[in-house]
């Protein structure tokens, strides 16, 4: 509270704790991110794009915090343009790099769009939620959610970005929980996404052990994304066996739907072909990742290196660490990409496990103030916006310390505030402005 000339009170405009937090991870992350890169050959670069994005992003952060947040409910359909209009851009314009076009280059920094279209469609699908709130439990509404996603999706995958797919679809599917869809609903949708995942990582175990070859039917299955016969009688198979086991329902006395027994048919066969795209989608370098995941000492000296380097520096660091600017696993250069998708090794190992620790309870502690956040906000809009933003969080912080516990594959992903990206950095000073706007203008309407 903030006492006032006039004798009275006006409410705080700003989320202090959420604030200074973001200040303390901040200033974790640069430091982490100037003693990775002291001995890289793009050291100065690299700072140098750091040193321009904090600025940028506390630009941004400001200017979103003085609008009100409202009006990106007013003006959707720019924002969703915008958003697919720099998405697509970057598939003609954009550069290569590690096998994705997902960049802009410019003279200074590169773009990454896929950064802002995140923010972008959380916008966008918390306006269609909050205008179609009171049939937030009907099946439609729900795939009009996801249909709206769907060319962001595509347009992701096209690049391929698999990694920004990984983030957003969680944060689609939170926002239409926190909106109260139906559960069974987001069970369909979840299922589906498990099956487009399950296939292509089975086909990947059947690589790492080509034995399983011998057997028929793993030779069968291993087979099925080649579109021959094979394929048509797995489609056939699946139609086949939900007709029959309609019918055993019936026999049973069952009062399951047929609707039931074709719908779970369907959802089947659309991940099948969806997985059978991601897998021809896949880069190398995605699909030994993926292999890494599965079995990481398989490779240990190629694809399975920066896991098992990542782990040792940590386990190096002790409880306290060995001191900032003073690990030697990650300056020496033993973990790679130690800047971006690894900087949980180097705060690890030259923090401690107690740097760890404080890393994890600021993240927490900002999870907490977003979630408090949308409980204070005077609209439903701005509460779905806090929902989709606290989902983005969450998603990055479970993906990346599951990296490091082997409970994820290597995704790319960075961890916001804490790695050097600076795209991802201004994205995410953008969504935390947000958050503030909505923050701002809890009680009155200004």
């Amino acid at each position: 509270m903030i006492f006032t000339p006039s004798g009275g009170f006006k409410k705080n405009r700003v989320d202090w704790i959420l604030f200074f937090t973001v200040i303390a991870l901040l200033t974790l992350g640069s430091l982490a991110i100037f003693s990775s890169v002291a001995v890289l050959p793009q050291q100065a670069r690299i700072i140098r794009t750091h040193l321009i994005a904090i600025p940028l992003g506390f630009a941004a952060f400001a200017v979103i915090w003085s609008l009100n947040y409202q009006i990106f409910q007013d003006q959707w359909k720019f924002v969703y343009g915008a958003a697919l209009l720099i998405l697509l851009g970057v598939l003609i314009f954009g550069v290569v790099d590690k096998g994705s076009r997902s960049w802009y280059h410019l003279s200074l920094f590169s773009v990454q769009p896929s950064e802002f279209a995140r923010i972008a469609l959380i916008l966008v699908i918390a306006n269609y939620l909050d205008k179609r709130i009171t049939r937030i439990r009907e099946f439609p509404v729900v795939l009009g959610a996801i249909f709206l996603s769907l060319p962001v999706f595509l347009l992701l995958i096209k690049q391929p970005d698999f990694s920004a797919v990984l983030i957003t679809l969680p944060v689609v599917l939170i926002m239409l929980f926190a909106a109260g869809a139906n559960f069974f609903h987001l069970s369909v949708i979840l299922g589906y996404s498990f099956i487009t995942a399950l296939f292509p990582v089975l086909w990947t175990v059947i690589t790492l052990n080509p034995e399983l070859l011998e057997s028929p039917v793993i030779n069968y299955f291993f087979h099925l994304p080649d579109f021959g016969w094979n394929t048509l009688l797995f489609v056939a198979g699946v139609g086949a066996a939900a007709y029959l086991l309609w019918v055993l329902s019936v026999k049973l006395y069952s009062n399951i739907s047929g609707m039931f027994f074709a719908g779970a048919a369907v959802v089947l066969v659309l991940g099948f072909f969806s997985g059978i795209m991601v897998k021809n989608q896949m880069k190398d370098y995605q699909q030994k990742r993926l292999k890494v995941f599965l079995s990481p000492e398989s490779d240990p000296r190629g694809a399975g290196y920066n896991l098992l380097q990542a782990r040792i520096a940590i386990g190096s660091g002790g409880l306290f660490g060995k001191g900032i600017f003073s690990g030697t696993q990650s300056r020496l250069g033993f973990v790679p990409e130690r800047h971006t998708d690894f900087i949980l090794a180097v705060i690890g190992e030259e923090l401690g496990f107690w740097g760890t620790m404080l890393v994890m309870g600021l993240y927490v502690l900002i999870l907490g103030r977003l979630k408090a956040c949308a409980h204070l906000a005077r609209d439903r809009f701005g509460y779905l916006v806090n929902c989709g933003i606290f989902g983005m969080f969450m998603v990055y912080f479970f993906i990346n310390f599951g990296m490091l516990l082997g409970l994820s594959p290597v995704a790319g992903v960075p961890l916001p505030l804490l790695s050097y990206g600076g795209s991802n950095l201004v994205a995410t000073l953008m969504a935390l402005g947000l958050a503030q706007s909505i923050y701002a203008r809890r009680y009155a309407l200004v």
